[in-house]
């Protein structure tokens, strides 16, 4: 079974930006969706933003137009630019994958990283 692995995380400024990665173990990674999730302290998990096997995007509206999702199947790689970043952002983030199509709900997900930890404060 695919593993996945998220770096990028860190401590950043409001308004700045980070670029979150996930790494899949295998090159099956093409017949997946991907999504990424976070969790804040005290709330539950939340959809941020999914892109299928077919490069169909969806997004949170928290984080349009602020954050943009991609994939490189060649290098089994998945990504989340985070742009304008703001204090309401900090969370753990998580990706997921689910076979061919995206979803928004984190149920539809079997597999998980085991997130990087995000902090937008000044």
């Amino acid at each position: 079974q695919v593993q996945l692995v998220e770096s990028g995380g860190g401590l950043v400024q409001p308004g700045g930006s980070l670029r979150l990665s996930c790494a899949a173990s295998e090159n099956t990674f093409l017949n997946y969706a991907m999504g990424w999730f976070r969790q804040a302290p005290g709330k539950e998990r939340e959809f941020v933003a999914a892109i299928g096997s077919d490069f169909t995007t969806r997004y949170a509206e928290s984080v349009k137009g602020r954050f943009t999702i991609s994939r490189d199947n060649a290098k089994n790689l998945g990504s989340l630019q985070m742009d304008g970043l703001k204090p309401v952002d900090t969370a753990v983030y998580y990706c997921a994958v689910r076979a061919w199509f995206i979803s928004e709900s984190d149920s539809a997900y079997a597999i998980w990283g085991q997130g990087t930890q995000v902090t937008v404060s000044s």
